[in-house]
């Protein structure tokens, strides 16, 4: 019994760093070679893994890549939340300027761009995004706003997906698009304007 929980435990360690190996290859590679030229054929190459090792795993190359990418955000920030000190206006700055910043980033802006548009391809992927990261990120960002509802700072019946969208969907927009700059400043203009609403102030 001992030796087999042995080795059932040794199983599991290799599966882990084989499976972070071919994580890790994929996310090098794409920066390397970019998207369209990435293979599974390549991240096996890389990772020193069969190539029926990564199908055991994952259905198509933007799968390995989105988990590639969960894969670097694990522990990064411990515990998810959103900054709350009470002054909602500064830490949603503070959060979209963080945002801006990583998108910004060489190393994460054209593979993360390419696994966007990957995600509108593939119904797939789409639905495995919007379970294990989209889903929960937006609750997250929720949960500040609900909060700042709590605190007074925002209506009590604000639709809070709608803010959602108001706040951080300009900034995927202008990022997908190329649209404009992506700067610290256009983060706070956009904070400023979602706060502060259209209407003139009295």
């Amino acid at each position: 019994m001992t030796t087999q929980r042995k080795s059932s435990a040794g199983a599991a360690r290799r599966s882990e760093s084989s499976r972070r190996a071919i994580l890790t290859a994929a996310f090098e590679l794409v920066q390397e070679v970019g998207y369209a030229k990435l293979s599974v054929e390549g991240i096996a190459a890389r990772a020193g893994v069969g190539k029926q090792t990564i199908y055991r795993w994952w259905p198509s190359k933007g799968a390995v890549l989105f988990d590639a990418f969960l894969m670097l955000s694990e522990g990064a920030d411990g515990e998810a939340a959103l900054p709350d000190t009470g002054d909602l206006e500064a830490d949603l700055k503070t959060v979209l300027r963080a945002t801006v910043a990583e998108l910004n980033d060489p190393r994460y802006g054209e593979p993360m761009r390419a696994l966007s548009t990957e995600i509108t391809h593939d119904p797939e992927l789409a639905a495995v995004y919007a379970e294990r990261l989209d889903g929960p990120m937006k609750e997250i960002k929720k949960e500040r706003l609900r909060s700042a509802q709590r605190a007074g700072q925002l209506a009590a019946d604000l639709d809070l997906d709608l803010a959602v969208e108001m706040l951080w969907g300009p900034l995927q927009n202008r990022w997908l698009q190329r649209g404009g700059p992506l700067t610290p400043e256009y983060a706070d203009r956009l904070v400023e304007t979602a706060l502060n609403g259209l209407r003139p102030r009295r």
